[in-house]
């Protein structure tokens, strides 16, 4: 199996042995077929491209088509050890109602999100007067499926708004290795390129 990148690998490190899991917005079903072989994790996976949906079940895996925006209310309540929401919340309709989802069907919740307030991101609309393109923004502003740019500051924030408690936060770096700042501070908005919080109730 190939190397998973970097943030689901960071995902993949705070999942217990032996537990339960959902993946919300699972692709290809990566994270999954990972934690299954290596950590013997019981995944399921919801995910809303069929194409995804395909080649997830062609690995084995346990994945349904499903829109997380909508379908998530149907899961009982704490179902699962984990609920993973990794670089999707920022593509949904409904983020809060979804984090609060979350973590009603689940004990804990995994979420990675991109930081839009990378320095990278604020240099390049400076200086260009146009929306950034990188590797983890890799679309143009008219074809990207991010409808809602946030900061690390902004989800920090909204956990603070729904109560919610952040057990643990890993910020990824440009170079898309795990990198230690300031748990809230300056230097956590401006070089983490991705957040990677645990939360719970």
């Amino acid at each position: 199996m190939t190397a998973l990148r970097a943030d689901l690998q960071a995902i993949a490190d705070m999942v217990a042995p032996n537990s339960t899991l959902l993946d919300v917005g699972c692709g290809e079903g990566e994270l999954l077929a990972w934690l299954q072989e290596h950590k013997s994790v019981s995944g399921r996976g919801i995910e809303i491209s069929q194409s995804g949906v395909n080649r997830s079940i062609a690995k084995g895996l346990s994945v349904i088509q499903g829109d997380a925006d909508t379908d998530l209310q149907y899961y009982p309540d704490q179902a699962y050890d984990y609920a993973v929401l990794g670089q999707t919340l920022q593509t949904l309709h409904r983020p809060k109602e979804v984090l609060e989802q979350l973590l009603r069907i689940a004990r804990h919740g995994i979420v990675s999100v991109p930081n839009f307030g990378h320095w990278s991101n604020r240099l390049y609309l400076m200086l260009h007067g146009k929306m950034p393109m990188s590797k983890t923004l890799s679309y143009p502003w008219y074809a990207t499926p991010n409808i809602h740019f946030c900061t690390i500051t902004d989800f920090v924030n909204l956990c603070d708004e729904l109560g919610v408690t952040i057990e643990k936060r890993l910020y990824v770096t440009d170079q898309g290795h795990p990198a230690a700042f300031h748990k809230r501070g300056l230097l956590a908005n401006l070089f983490g390129k991705q957040g990677i919080f645990m939360i719970r109730r």
